[in-house]
């Protein structure tokens, strides 16, 4: 029995229903398949924004109506009247479907910390209801979904929600970006233990330089990759300026499920 084959599942609360897969015949005739994936990390500030927006911006290639979703972001200012989050941002910029910010974000908040925290400042508390409703109607207007998750996998958003639960209640594979720096060994085998225990599906991973600095780089990648349960989408170095596209250009996809065939 591998890692992705756990014997039974933990968690909050039973998986949402996943979309129906387009059948055969109607994805030869052009009907898109739907791909939906659940992007997490070894830690916060690890380029999951990044990975997440380089995916959209690939999916958008491929010439499917692709939209992004961070459910919870910390560390909001207002502009123009508005909430804004820099990480929301970008998602939002790398898509080609646009909804409103309420339902790409239904909890945004303004402190930069942990999102509990954030949430008791300003006397909220984060529920999954808002966040499946709202996923839902993504999915009503899209082809693909990328839901970036908020710092680890097992942040905490209230008393007796985290980002683990969330994952779960939405049912996606898991995409785990690995902030490559002196640790990520470790951090990486824990998150995808995590991942597994829950009867989640660990899809592939993505190794992000951090650090631009870190020593024998290439061989933490080799042993990650000998050693986690999923395939390596591809290593993304540390980028002068980092933008979905550019980071793009170092993932390969094609092994995600339900990935889209490229169009004519």
């Amino acid at each position: 029995m591998s890692l992705n084959e756990p014997e039974q599942s933990v968690g909050m609360a039973e998986p949402v229903a996943m979309p129906i897969a387009v059948p055969a015949p109607l994805a030869a005739e052009g009907v898109p398949t739907r791909f939906a994936c659940f992007v997490t990390g070894t830690d916060t500030e690890i380029g999951k924004t990044l990975i997440s927006s380089a995916i959209l911006h690939k999916l958008v290639r491929h010439g499917v109506r692709a939209c992004g979703m961070k459910p919870i972001a910390a560390g909001a200012e207002e502009r123009d009247g508005e909430l804004h989050n820099d990480d929301a941002a970008m998602l939002r910029a790398a898509g080609n479907v646009q909804l409103p910010q309420s339902i790409t974000t239904p909890y945004m908040l303004r402190e930069p910390c942990a999102p509990h925290i954030a949430a008791a400042l300003e006397g909220v508390t984060i529920e999954p209801v808002p966040i499946l409703t709202a996923y839902a109607e993504i999915l009503g207007a899209s082809d693909a979904t990328v839901v970036e998750g908020v710092g680890g996998f097992c942040v905490p958003f209230s008393e007796d929600f985290d980002s683990a639960d969330l994952a779960v209640q939405l049912g996606l594979p898991v995409v785990l970006v690995v902030g490559m720096r002196l640790g990520c060994i470790n951090h990486a085998l824990l998150t995808a233990e995590a991942i597994v225990a829950r009867g989640l599906v660990l899809a592939g991973w993505v190794a992000n330089q951090v650090d631009p600095d870190m020593r024998f780089a290439i061989d933490n990648i080799a042993e990650l990759e000998r050693r986690l349960p999923a395939p390596l989408l591809g290593h993304v170095p540390r980028l002068d300026e980092p933008t979905a596209a550019k980071a793009s250009t170092y993932l390969e996809l094609a092994s995600l499920p339900g990935w889209p065939a490229k169009r004519a």
